[in-house]
């Protein structure tokens, strides 16, 4: 593919992304992501050949932000468990505040979808979550800052919290001082003498 095309691609990917953030992924025809990216349709469908591939590019590539580098920086410093699992938790809200987010088109196209948990791409950033806020957990069991006789049960119910929130913050309205409040709940229990 020459840099053009790529550019291009890119292009399109982005205008999507904002359309299926806006609109869902049942809502989305080929003709909205035509308009939004002034595009011919032609000119789509030399890149894409359904919103499905589509959605599935938007999925896999990764938005533009710093959150990856603060994270390695932190992973390379001194930081404590305490310290990684509030930039965890930061990055959470982070996500379940952002307006354009694919969070609703995600769980309506994967809902559709029968997939195993093992091939359902959502079950897999799910258990990855799950992975890391235990082992931050434990390491924080270990350096005696935090309390948990089951940190897999801990990190699941957390888990289980941010993405009820991320529903919330797109179904019923969810403001930052509510997810504040609720993953500063989840902090305080792990805390020696919390909740």
């Amino acid at each position: 593919m020459s840099e053009k095309s790529a550019q291009k691609r890119k292009y399109i990917l982005k205008k999507a992304r904002e359309v299926f953030s806006e609109k869902g992924f049942k809502n989305v025809t080929m003709k909205d992501v035509v308009e939004a990216c002034d595009i011919s349709r032609g000119g789509l469908y030399l890149y894409f050949s359904s919103t499905e591939e589509i959605f599935l590019a938007v999925l896999s590539e990764e938005p533009d932000d710093d959150d990856d580098e603060a994270i390695s920086k932190a992973l390379t410093g001194d930081a404590t468990a305490g310290d990684m699992l509030a930039l965890f938790l930061k990055e959470q809200k982070k996500e379940i505040l952002r307006k354009k987010s694919l969070v609703l088109a995600s769980y309506e196209y994967f809902a559709e979808k029968n997939l195993s948990a093992q091939d359902n791409p959502l079950r897999k950033q799910f258990e990855a979550g799950i992975q890391i806020v235990q082992t931050l957990i434990e390491n924080g069991v270990r350096a005696g800052e935090f309390i948990c006789a089951d940190p897999y049960g801990c990190a699941r119910n957390l888990m289980y919290v941010v993405e009820g929130l991320k529903v919330s913050a797109k179904t019923i309205g969810v403001n930052e001082a509510a997810v504040d409040r609720e993953l500063l709940y989840i902090l305080e229990g792990l805390m020696p003498g919390g909740n």
